[in-house]
């Protein structure tokens, strides 16, 4: 098979290593725009399950990941002048440049064919049996054809910007701070041995009325090291400004697609879904869509029917995890519901951000509930029989809203 992988991110990369893996015989090229080593971003995380996942399908690569990944199992959340730390899921933490150069060095080993600074259009699609689009959240070969794709955005309603620091955070890091315009918090998470990721959030008024809405990067990074100096020690922000010289604030994006796939074109990572970055999802889930493909591939000789299972089951997995991932994002565009609690509510209900049943229920019976169901088991089976139900029915209801 010729296979074409547009994008050299994790998904592109990885699928590349996969399928060589599975038939040194395949013909596979992945194409990047930009230029070697060229890649934006801090650190990406993920958990151990992915890990575990990385071994099973290629020991080698896996390997070099965990050995060039920092560890936690600490959280550590902030508030006012209050901290808790709690035993948490083993977490780890790579550089995005060193996590591409590790899959590409290991694609090249195989026979992986890589073209640098070399962009793919809907005018210049490569000749192939397969193209993957891997090309990202804008992805070009998708937008040519959103109406097929039945591309879906929805813009969330806080800003945020993702930002580097000299400080090395021991654990994963909340800091919520105050300020005359309402609050302002971090999240924070070491990624080497002098880098930590440090991503910064707050509602639209906030923004605006601390006059980061109008702030070059130098003004703007100096403001929010100014605010953030305790949990920072001292460590500077590093900013990446746009070419106006701008700080680069966003809202995020959730992209979903009604189908994943137009003849010999399947959408992979970004370019197929999107997951708020609160729940550190978004790497993970771009290389087990590869994960998926590679074996929907393996599987079926026909190109349809491998393109399909790969998107029944991809969506099938995706929905827990979306479902997570829209509730956390809610639960900080509605921080003041929480902010206020006792500091014990507000630290645990953070951990719950992503239940379905707490937009529903009031904070603090939220709170009791939880503990109480930490100690009996029939309301710990309430809460998973639940939960899922709540979150297929909102599911259920947004997509009718959306037809409609």
């Amino acid at each position: 098979m010729k296979v074409a992988c547009v994008g050299g991110g994790p998904a592109g990369l990885y699928l590349s290593i996969l399928l060589k893996l599975q038939d040194p015989s395949h013909h596979i090229t992945v194409h990047e725009r930009d230029p070697e080593g060229s890649t934006y971003g801090w650190g990406v995380t993920y958990w151990r399950g992915l890990l575990d996942k990385l071994h099973e399908h290629d020991p080698e690569s896996a390997r070099a990941v965990e050995e060039h990944s920092v560890r936690w199992n600490d959280g550590v959340a902030h508030v006012r002048d209050l901290t808790t730390r709690h035993r948490g899921d083993e977490g780890h933490g790579i550089g995005r440049h060193r996590f591409l150069e590790l899959l590409a060095a290991r694609a090249r080993s195989l026979g992986v064919r890589l073209e640098f600074e070399h962009g793919i259009t809907p005018q210049n699609l490569p000749d192939a049996d397969l193209i993957v689009a891997g090309d990202g959240v804008h992805s070009a070969l998708r937008t040519a054809h959103a109406d097929h794709f039945g591309t879906d955005v929805k813009v969330g309603r806080n800003h945020y910007i993702w930002l580097g620091t000299t400080k090395v955070f021991d654990a994963f890091t909340f800091a919520f701070v105050e300020t005359g315009h309402g609050w302002i918090w971090c999240y924070g998470y070491a990624f080497g041995p002098d880098r930590s990721t440090c991503v910064i959030e707050c509602a639209p008024e906030t923004w605006s009325g601390l006059g980061l809405d109008g702030a070059d990067e130098a003004e703007g990074l100096n403001l929010l090291e100014k605010l953030f100096a305790d949990v920072l020690d001292g460590h500077s922000l590093i900013g990446r400004a746009s070419s106006d010289g701008s700080a680069q604030w966003l809202n995020f994006r959730t992209l979903t697609n009604r189908t994943w796939s137009r003849g010999n074109l399947v959408l992979m990572g970004d370019a197929a879904h999107t997951t708020h970055y609160s729940i550190g999802a978004g790497t993970t889930l771009a290389l087990e869509d590869a994960i998926a493909l590679a074996g929907a591939l393996r599987e079926h000789a026909a190109l349809p029917q491998a393109l399909a299972h790969y998107e029944r089951r991809r969506k099938a997995e995706l929905l827990s995890v979306q479902s997570a991932a829209r509730y956390s994002a809610q639960w900080y565009e509605n921080l003041p519901r929480y902010i206020h609690l006792p500091p014990q509510q507000m630290f645990a209900l953070l951990g719950q951000r992503h239940s379905p049943l707490l937009p529903y229920v009031p904070p603090q019976l939220y709170y009791r509930l939880d503990r109480a169901a930490g100690q009996l088991e029939g309301l710990r089976r309430l809460k998973r029989w639940l939960g899922p139900r709540i979150a297929r029915s909102v599911h259920a209801r947004n997509l009718d809203s959306g037809r409609r």
